[in-house]
């Protein structure tokens, strides 16, 4: 997405020129939910001046009560109007969260990822990212209320008819390149209803404001054509779950790939090696982060192609992380586990976390695999040494509280903030009775 540095003169001169009503000031909870607040026009001095309050008493996972009076401090850069056509024009900017006293607030998941970019920066390196983010799309009742019924039964790469969902993802894409998004592909998934759009990759702290404007304009647009965008990870059991693979590379501060070398024998760089060896040393870890719901483990399971085993390979599509085969500047890595419920501001923290931390302490990638791991059994697996994922969302919370490298990517209150609610999910949960089981057991015994 374009970027514009306007200096707070020029973005209230543009505001009175394309004669915008109203601005949405946005900022993410810690469950990756968007927040805002409603401002008019006039009141836009104020907010660029840090003079707007909120109660983050009132916000999952930032304060207390006693200390409830936060700011918001937009970022000029993200300031965007919305190109859908309505009574008012309408426009929004993502915002950090600042506390009384002018010092930025730990539990701000903008601020977390900001500091670890700088500490990577401090290293000499930029992350960049690109996504690929799917969701499912679901036709809605007489009260508009969603239901289960897809509007579809495509699988993988079909179009129209079978694809009834084409129209929409076409609107979607309208909009999103209104809204300054470079579209590189998008297509049917695998599943009835499932879809998925692909835009140009950025920097992390860009992506991550990409994703959430992404989800939001996906709804949307959704809405208007009678459907219900999901970005639940697997809404029905025996299909395809929904992915959010991240395409993560590093860039040496003069632009250049840092994980390119064109004299080893897979032209990786030592950092790219060191960079994957940290994220299958953390991977137990930050999958807390990129899978941080109940339901996301109904998708981390054999047979749906989603990734189980904590190895890597080159072009192999079954360990958790692969190198795709074009190199040069696109040399990449990717991680194919997170899922769309992650907070994208905590999920690419704590992969870039773990990335550094691989490289600081030069950890070398285990576990390179060439054959499919769906098709081993557990005593080939155990043989090659491969560890599996955490498969349930209790697992992946006790070993994300036992990693210190995480701890130190989220800072105190974050880490305690996303382990209490993690917990509180999983014994909620816990209590429930599930028509599976009513199924299974209530003859039974």
């Amino acid at each position: 997405m374009l970027k514009e540095n306007y200096s707070k003169e020029e973005l209230l001169q543009r505001v009175k020129e394309l004669e915008v009503e109203f601005i949405h000031l946005q900022f993410t909870d810690i469950m990756g939910v968007m927040k805002n607040v409603s401002i008019t026009s006039e009141q836009l001095s104020k907010a660029l001046n840090n003079e707007i309050m909120f109660d983050g008493s009132s916000i999952d996972g930032f304060v207390r009560i006693e200390e409830s009076d936060m700011y918001l401090r937009p970022d000029l850069s993200t300031f965007q109007v919305f190109p859908w056509s309505g009574e008012y024009k309408e426009a929004r900017i993502i915002c950090n969260i600042y506390n009384a006293d002018g010092t930025p607030f730990e539990g701000c998941p903008r601020n977390t990822l900001k500091r670890i970019i700088n500490e990577a920066k401090e290293m000499g390196y930029t992350m960049n990212v690109g996504p690929e983010c799917e969701f499912f799309l679901f036709n809605t009742d007489e009260k508009g209320e969603p239901s289960l019924e897809t509007h579809d039964n495509a699988g993988y790469f079909d179009l129209a008819p079978v694809d009834l969902g084409g129209n929409a993802r076409k609107s979607m894409i309208t909009v999103l390149k209104k809204m300054g998004f470079e579209i590189e592909a998008s297509h049917h998934e695998c599943a009835p209803g499932q879809h998925e759009i692909d835009f140009e990759y950025a920097d992390a702290l860009t992506t991550a404001d990409n994703i959430m404007t992404f989800k939001m304009v996906v709804r949307i647009i959704a809405q208007r054509h009678g459907l219900h965008a999901t970005f639940m990870p697997k809404p029905k059991d025996n299909i395809a779950g929904s992915g959010m693979h991240l395409n993560i590379s590093l860039a040496n501060l003069d632009g250049s790939n840092a994980f390119y070398d064109e004299n080893d024998k897979i032209q990786l760089s030592k950092p790219a090696y060191h960079f994957l060896g940290g994220l299958v040393k953390h991977a137990k870890a930050f999958t807390a982060i990129t899978n941080p719901t109940v339901n996301s483990y109904k998708r981390l399971v054999p047979g749906y192609e989603a990734p189980v085993m904590i190895a890597w390979a080159e072009s192999n599509r079954s360990p958790l992380i692969r190198v795709p085969a074009k190199k040069g500047n696109s040399t990449r890595v990717e991680l194919r586990s997170p899922d769309p419920s992650a907070n994208p501001y905590l999920a690419l923290a704590t992969t870039l976390k773990a990335g550094i931390d691989g490289i600081k302490n030069e950890v070398e990638p285990k576990n390179k695999v060439s054959s499919n791991l769906y098709d081993m059994n557990e005593k080939e697996l155990k043989d090659l040494g491969i560890d599996r994922l955490p498969t349930n969302l209790k697992e992946a919370i006790i070993e994300f509280s036992q990693d210190k490298t995480m701890k130190d990517a989220l800072g105190d209150h974050l880490f305690e903030r996303v382990i209490n609610a993690a917990l509180y999910e999983w014994n909620e949960y816990s209590k429930y009775i599930s028509q599976w089981e009513i199924d299974r057991y209530l003859m039974k015994f």
